[in-house]
């Protein structure tokens, strides 16, 4: 895993993989809660993208899922109001190296669990260091 500062939309615009932290909340209507942080801007800049994780939530759980070419989902809670889970990113973690196990390709992702999370960066970088290798980049913001 390595950091660097920066803004996570300008690599997804230059077509890089970004992870999207989540929670397993579904509304009535189907649709994954995105209220805050970075999963509020890609509900804002790609509008279905809240139905597709509701649906894949419904189908597959709480896991990471692409939801296409360039970006894939990081679960950090199961419940939107709760603070971030520190089990559930180690599972994430896994997951993640599953999902993109064929690929060579970079993933920035945010500090996952640190925002809305609530968690100390001191408390979730060692558990990503553990599972997440070089082609893993975490951005923050600059």
């Amino acid at each position: 895993m390595k950091e660097v500062k920066g803004d996570i939309w300008d690599l997804y615009d230059k077509g890089n993989w970004i992870v999207i932290p989540t929670n397993c909340t579904v509304k009535k209507n189907g649709e994954a809660v995105m209220g805050r942080g970075l999963a509020l801007q890609a509900k804002i800049r790609f509008p279905t993208t809240p139905y597709t994780i509701g649906k894949y939530l419904k189908e597959l759980g709480n896991t990471p899922i692409r939801l296409n070419d360039t970006m894939l989902t990081f679960p950090v809670k199961y419940n939107w109001w709760e603070k971030a889970d520190i089990k559930l990113i180690e599972e994430s973690c896994s997951n993640l190296l599953r999902l993109m196990r064929n690929s060579t390709d970079k993933v920035y992702l945010p500090r996952v669990g640190c925002g809305n999370g609530k968690l100390d960066w001191k408390d979730v970088k060692p558990i990503l260091e553990k599972y997440l290798d070089d082609r893993f980049i975490v951005v923050s913001r600059s």
